[in-house]
């Protein structure tokens, strides 16, 4: 039971970090390609996280944790970044943003199929009510529409929920950044050979805060985010602290509206209020 406090949170600081991926997507996809941001990403964090791993001489995983940790890097660390670059090019940020309230939701079936997790009635209750609330919000917010952004951004939830679930079931024997650094190193030949393909002609026209956004994702959003993230649902659980994920785009949009300058309405400040409640409920109940 001590652990379910830390859980919740690392888990919470893992959502904060997360929050400023999508913003910072969206200003680097304006210079780099979604295909070199996300091979360049994953790249730059694989390189720090074999730093990590082989500084302090981590146990390589078993032949049996190969197809885990595969899943872990197709839904993390190739799907979830692809998919949602490749969204922000026809949709906005906020609307893009909204989706990741549906992530809990994601996480937990998951971890219901992949963990072995078996939460309360109640507890779904308050989990579709929260995915609801921000779908809604989603819906009756944004000024642009897209059938394509929106499809990659649902195949970016799925992937994502899938390597959260997979990669919180491998935390309880790694532990949370070992599990993210060894499915960042599967992945660095693949995503280092991609990034030299899709690397831009010209350099020069690559602006400051496209190289910052680019910093960001990987070394934040790629890396340090999944240390606490990892950690926090596998001390709190899957589903339960996978709840915290419905406050993430309400912190997105806040920074969204201060990186660019996108307006923050109050139905935003209502969402919230009925999001907290779901994150509470769910919590009693899981």
């Amino acid at each position: 039971m001590s652990l379910i406090p830390a859980g919740w949170g690392n888990g919470l600081l893992g959502v904060i970090i997360f929050s400023g991926s999508l913003p910072a997507t969206r200003v680097g996809v304006a210079d780099f390609s979604p295909m070199f941001l996300t091979s360049a990403r994953a790249a730059i964090a694989a390189v720090l996280g074999a730093a990590f791993l082989f500084a302090l001489r981590q146990a390589r995983p078993s032949r049996a944790d190969m197809v885990p940790l595969t899943i872990v890097a197709v839904g993390v660390v190739v799907g979830f970044p692809l998919f949602t670059a490749l969204a922000l090019q026809h949709i906005t940020s906020a609307h893009s943003i909204v989706y990741i309230g549906l992530l809990p939701l994601s996480t937990a079936m998951f971890g219901v199929l992949r963990g072995g997790e078996r939460p309360k009635p109640a507890f779904w209750i308050f989990s579709v009510i929260g995915a609801a609330t921000v779908a809604g919000f989603a819906l009756y917010n944004s000024d642009s529409a897209s059938v394509t952004g929106d499809l990659m951004m649902v195949a970016a939830i799925l992937l994502c929920g899938l390597g959260y679930a997979e990669g919180a079931t491998l935390s309880r024997r790694f532990g949370g950044w070992q599990v993210i650094s060894w499915a960042l190193l599967m992945s660095l030949p693949l995503m280092a050979a991609v990034a030299l393909m899709t690397m831009p002609v010209s350099w020069s026209g690559i602006g400051v805060p496209a190289w910052v956004a680019l910093a960001y994702v990987s070394v934040f959003s790629m890396l340090v985010g999944f240390i606490f993230w990892y950690r926090g649902l596998a001390q709190g659980g899957i589903a339960v602290v996978g709840q915290l994920q419905l406050l993430q785009p309400f912190f997105g949009l806040m920074l969204a509206a201060l990186l660019l300058h996108e307006s923050v309405a109050w139905g935003m400040i209502a969402s919230t209020a009925v999001v907290v409640l779901c994150v509470a409920g769910a919590k009693r109940f899981a």
